[in-house]
């Protein structure tokens, strides 16, 4: 059985794994991974709109990795819409990279469970082999993490390369132009990068449960046997 400090330590380390897989699961469903504001460029060249009147030609846009919406604002008040990524839009934006972003994250979200499963393991007994042991949970848990950074880094050089907030603004739009005016990461995104941390302080957990502490021993006083004591 493994001692209390290492099922403390590995106990706190399975809780972070499911935490984990939590914040991902909830990141790539909710669509609040980029806010901005868009120029409707066409209707304000049109009236030759100056800084006071372009605010009634500046809209909103946020999406995730697969639905969205936006304001658009193009002198005739707003219209709101929501799209959805797949099936259609996607084939306009960079698919390969939009779909990698995605299958990262799935592959996160096995690891943490694979990392959760095996914290349980590590609290309940001490495991024959090594896989299953510490160097497993960091294995896991390093993986987990990998996959994470590699979809955060993915998905900004998809809005900071590919101008993947501008594709999605001037989807099906005929007529109007729509320039990026700022965007800002969201909350989604922030999760992701949570849950990245995340594993990364259970990899320092795990280094800490295999720290041995040295035992404190009290040293007994001798007793003191004199003559006396011998003949009673």
């Amino acid at each position: 059985m493994p001692g209390c400090f290492k099922k403390t330590l590995f106990a706190l380390a399975s809780v972070i794994s499911f935490v984990s897989f939590l914040l991902i699961v909830v990141a790539m469903e909710t669509p609040k991974w980029m806010a901005g504001k868009t120029l409707c460029k066409t209707g304000a060249d049109l009236v030759n709109a100056t800084d006071p009147e372009l605010v009634k030609f500046i809209g909103e846009i946020y999406y995730g990795l697969f639905r969205g919406g936006k304001i658009r604002q193009c002198g005739l008040g707003g219209r709101r819409s929501k799209f959805t990524i797949f099936p259609h839009m996607v084939k306009k934006l960079n698919t390969g990279l939009h779909v990698m972003i995605i299958m990262f994250l799935c592959v996160a979200i096995f690891f943490s469970l694979v990392s959760f499963g095996f914290c349980i393991l590590n609290v309940i007994k001490v495991p024959y082999r090594a896989i299953k042991g510490p160097a497993g949970v960091c294995l896991w848990n390093f993986l987990a993490g990998g996959f994470i950074v590699l979809a955060v880094t993915s998905f900004m050089a998809a809005v900071k390369l590919h101008h993947l907030t501008e594709r999605i603004a001037n989807f099906r739009e005929n007529v109007f132009q729509f320039i990026i005016l700022e965007e800002q990461f969201e909350n989604c995104f922030w999760l992701c990068v949570a849950s990245a941390t995340a594993h990364a302080v259970n990899l320092l957990l795990i280094a800490i449960s295999g720290i041995h502490f040295p035992i404190i021993k009290t040293k007994t006083e001798e007793a003191n046997v004199t003559a006396e004591d011998i003949m009673y």
